[in-house]
């Protein structure tokens, strides 16, 4: 392998035969350019379709409320569906185990103001679950406790964005805001991959916002996860039995689609999964294809090659050349041509990925890029596949016998 006059010889057979070593190498390096390119175009759209849920957790699964558009159990259409605390605590004893985390939410919009600065926010009062399911990050301090629930504490969690607002000069720990001439104190400030509109929100303790601003029990919306260990057919399954489930439970009609809505993130998980799979096979073998097109461009040529030196293979063969040694000189080319080509498509191929990546968000595709994984099996590959394009033409050349070779014209 590191025999310096096999080497020599196989980079003059390389130099001799430049235009058809160029036009084999070109083949190579289009289909794994192609390769990566297509490669970074699926990695952009699985990161846009993951930026679109990063805002909530993947399993998580949306009841709201609206009114009802038909008739069902004696009652008119028209009847405004209103969950109450009692509702959140009846799913999950009703569901046990399917039921990760949960959580109501009440909407407000309150102004917001500390020393001189002041501003408009939404509000959203919560359990101490919503944190998980929004996949908040508290930087600061901390979030909404159960002791808060139970004790309807005046404490919020701002956003990081509030901070900047109304904290100029100082830190937001500890202080006081007015929220509609009510004093809260802040407990926490909170990020979020959601982007701005999320870190302009402020939450509180749901049984304070209820006792507060409207001294009821009632909540404008139930969120939950459902149990990660579940598939997407399971996941699906379960919110389709919550639906109905819920439906009874107030008395509407099944048919009804306005009353009770059930958004479950694993439906759109699932469609996502399948097409990036679809789309990633595709990939798979448009690439595969064009790389075997190389691979029969390279063996073409190695089989030409063989051609043109079947005398001086003879003489070889003749002064005591091994058939091992024959196989090693044209394999080793045909290898050599491929990992070279190969390596310059690759090349090209992540720099359009790198270059085109800012150009390509306005078609919904986030940061292209190329996995080390891929690299690393491109290279397998391109290795393989020059071993396979000069394997037969190198074992057929070593067949060959010298008096057959010598008179070869």
């Amino acid at each position: 392998m590191f025999d310096r006059d096999l080497w020599r010889e196989i980079f003059q057979s390389i130099n001799m035969n430049r235009t058809r070593s160029l036009l084999s190498g070109f083949t190579v390096a289009f289909a794994i350019s192609l390769f990566a390119i297509l490669f970074g175009i699926v990695n952009g759209l699985v990161n846009t379709f993951d930026s679109a849920f990063a805002d909530d957790a993947s399993n998580s699964i949306f009841v709201q409320s609206g009114m009802t558009s038909k008739a069902s159990n004696g009652l008119q259409a028209g009847r405004r569906i209103q969950f109450k605390n009692e509702d959140q605590a009846w799913i999950k004893e009703e569901f046990g185990d399917k039921v990760q985390y949960i959580t109501s939410r009440v909407y407000l919009n309150v102004i917001a103001t500390f020393r001189n600065e002041k501003s408009n926010y939404s509000i959203r009062a919560v359990n101490p679950d919503h944190q998980y399911l929004e996949n908040t990050k508290v930087t600061y301090g901390r979030y909404v406790n159960e002791s808060d629930i139970k004790n309807k504490t005046k404490v919020v969690v701002i956003g990081r964005l509030v901070e900047e607002d109304l904290f100029l000069k100082t830190t937001a720990i500890g202080k006081y805001i007015n929220l509609n001439g009510i004093q809260y104190k802040v407990v926490g400030v909170f990020s979020d991959d959601g982007g701005d509109n999320e870190e302009r929100l402020i939450y509180m303790p749901i049984s304070t916002a209820q006792q507060i601003y409207g001294n009821n029990d009632y909540v404008d919306q139930i969120n939950l996860t459902y149990n990660p260990e579940m598939n997407f057919d399971a996941a699906i399954g379960f919110s389709n039995l919550l639906t109905k489930k819920m439906k009874d439970r107030f008395m509407v009609s099944q048919n009804d689609q306005r009353a009770i809505r059930v958004r479950n993130l694993a439906n759109e998980s699932k469609a996502i999964n399948q097409f990036t799979f679809i789309l990633g096979f595709l990939v798979l073998v448009i690439g595969f294809g064009t790389l075997i097109a190389g691979i029969v461009g390279i063996s073409n040529m190695m089989i030409f090659i063989v051609k043109e030196r079947t005398k001086e293979i003879g003489i070889r063969k003749a002064l005591g050349a091994s058939p091992k040694s024959i196989v090693s000189i044209i394999l080793l080319e045909s290898i050599l041509v491929t990992i070279i080509a190969g390596f310059v498509g690759l090349v090209i191929g992540m720099g359009v990925v790198e270059f085109a990546g800012p150009f390509l968000e306005k078609y919904f595709i986030k940061d292209p890029s190329v996995s080390l994984s891929i690299v690393v099996g491109a290279a397998i590959t391109l290795i393989l596949a020059g071993a396979i394009a000069g394997y037969l033409p190198a074992k057929k050349a070593s067949r060959i016998k010298p008096i057959v070779a010598l008179r070869d014209d």
